[in-house]
């Protein structure tokens, strides 16, 4: 795939900044008292442009999530045949991640952090944050299922997808209030998940 045109990287540079000054607004105001006409002012566009590229301020913190699931669904539904499940399931949470890796969600990013903290401070965003995990969860294990049949059923994949996002999320949240680094944290949630998950597969 080519390099992005210049409309795109214009569009994909507002939606930075978009999300930058909400952010921003979130953190030292409030993210209840923050309004989209606030953020559009700081991010120096228009609340049209702003409703352009997000239909809510709750959207701006969980933008790029289907085009990031989508890149996991690709790799379970391309894995290598000889591949065990830990190892499939292992590889699509590190294509996920790499594919976050110089964007707007880069793991070891300020946004990120920012957009993380939040998350888990916001009592109206911690809900939303869960009923999305438990949708990716949902998707995640279907498609893993599917990869393996005869070797997984439904209540398996989904116990062993829950377990590696589980970990994921503890570990990087423990990683933010210790101030260690995050993708450290992840990357060893992964390890660690998939050595159980290869056990309970067997």
């Amino acid at each position: 795939m080519g390099e992005p045109g210049l409309r795109e990287r214009k569009k994909q540079r507002t939606r930075v900044a978009i999300a930058e000054a909400a952010y921003r607004l979130f953190e030292t105001k409030g993210y209840d008292e923050t309004t989209v006409t606030e953020i559009a002012a700081a991010a120096d566009v228009s609340p049209a442009t702003f409703f352009n590229h997000f239909p809510t301020k709750e959207a701006v913190l969980f933008a790029e999530g289907g085009a990031l699931l989508d890149v996991g669904l690709a790799t379970i539904e391309q894995r290598d045949a000889a591949a065990s499940v830990g190892e499939v399931l292992a590889d699509a949470m590190r294509a996920i991640l790499a594919e976050m890796v110089g964007g707007p969600r880069d793991p070891s990013g300020e946004l990120e952090a920012a957009r993380l903290r939040l998350l888990m401070s916001v009592p109206a965003l911690r809900g939303a944050t869960l009923q999305r995990l438990f949708e990716v969860e949902d998707r995640l294990a279907r498609a893993l299922c599917a990869a393996f049949p005869g070797q997984l059923d439904p209540v398996r994949a989904a116990t062993l997808v829950g377990g590696l996002c589980g970990a994921m999320f503890a570990g990087g949240r423990a990683a933010l209030r210790e101030g260690r680094v995050f993708q450290a944290a992840v990357d060893g949630a992964i390890d660690q998940t998939i050595r159980a998950a290869t056990d309970l597969a067997r």
